[in-house]
């Protein structure tokens, strides 16, 4: 059974059996690399023009499609149509496009955030999954699940190049000061680290067992990785290249968000989000959230993190200051929304 067909059926067996069947959704995260089944789906749709609010992209792997949630009313507003079982998304910075990445249909898709229609769809062989724009918007990063590699986009001319990484790339996130990438190595229980300017990669710094979504802070000085199997956050400070803390989570993170001067992982068999401070790296709280949270991501002005919970089709605000949850939206089916999700109106 292909990969991500397994974690749907996985999903469907849940909702039969109950939290035991949780075990058994592990496709992409955690479980084997059977090949992907090749899939265009081709459809452009139009939509009615969005209000000036703050948006979430949510990929919503069951249905093929992209939910993007009004955040002001928690509320799904619009749904369009992708294709090819969509994973990763990154918004860019300046908010005016959305990357998607298609694993089973080997396509980025290219979004016109303001005006919601796909602007175009470029192929890239592999099982393309994590994705991150570079800051300018110029650029964007996509990991080749199965070919070891980062590959580079050109938006204007389409151009593409690729340096080799480590196995099963996954997660993936540039330093806002735009000098570095990092790769989650999953396979090889390492980061990699790609120079931006030469595109070459000049570091491997080995972390815990399986990263999977990784983020780097503000100063572009620390990267953070979950590390599925070994239930665990690896604390990597960049110019040294090395680990300098290890963070205890729930069971199976999956992703980490930055906000407040806070770590926030989300924990997917613990249905779970743990949160961490910053400098003193404590356990401050676990927030029950709904069913295998995936994708984090935070508003532009830090108040807010996003969860998207994958088995119960919901995407949950909480308050990064209070750790209250504010409200919670229904989504497409699957929501992974593994990336930078969120569009900032201003």
């Amino acid at each position: 059974m292909p990969a991500l067909v397994a974690g749907i059926h996985a999903k469907t067996m849940r909702r039969v059996e109950g939290k035991a069947s949780k075990r058994f959704a592990r496709a992409w995260m955690a479980g084997t690399s059977p090949a992907m089944t090749a899939r265009v789906f081709l459809s452009i749709v139009i939509l009615a023009a969005p209000a000036f609010a703050d948006e979430a992209f949510v990929t919503a792997q069951g249905d093929d499609a992209l939910s993007i949630v009004d955040l002001s009313k928690m509320q799904t507003v619009a749904t369009l149509p992708i294709g090819g079982k969509p994973a990763g998304i990154a918004v860019s910075r300046d908010g005016a496009r959305a990357f998607i990445t298609s694993p089973e249909g080997k396509f980025l898709t290219v979004i016109d955030a303001a005006s919601r229609t796909v602007e175009k769809r470029i192929p890239v062989e592999g099982g393309p999954l994590g994705v991150a724009a570079s800051p300018d918007g110029k650029r964007v990063y996509v990991a080749d699940l199965y070919g070891r590699r980062l590959v580079e986009i050109v938006l204007t001319s389409g151009a593409q190049r690729s340096v080799g990484v480590g196995a099963m790339a996954s997660g993936v996130a540039v330093a806002p000061d735009g000098k570095a990438i990092i790769v989650a190595d999953r396979d090889d229980n390492a980061l990699s680290v790609i120079d931006a300017a030469t595109f070459s990669r000049v570091a491997t710094i080995p972390v815990g067992k399986h990263p999977f979504g990784v983020t780097v802070d503000a100063f572009s000085a620390r990267a953070y990785s979950a590390n599925v199997e070994s239930d665990d956050v690896s604390v990597v400070d960049l110019a040294s290249r090395t680990v300098v803390a290890t963070l205890k989570c729930g069971s199976r993170p999956y992703t980490v968000a930055l906000a407040k001067g806070r770590v926030f992982v989300a924990n997917q068999h613990g249905d779970s989000v743990s949160v961490f401070d910053a400098e003193s790296l404590a356990l401050l709280d676990t927030i029950k959230v709904g069913e295998y949270p995936e994708g984090l991501a935070v508003s532009g002005d830090g108040a807010r993190v996003y969860v998207a919970n994958w088995f119960s089709n919901e995407l949950w605000a909480v308050d990064a200051q209070t750790l209250k949850v504010l409200g919670k939206a229904e989504t497409g089916d699957g929501p992974r929304a593994f990336g930078a999700f969120i569009r900032d109106a201003d």
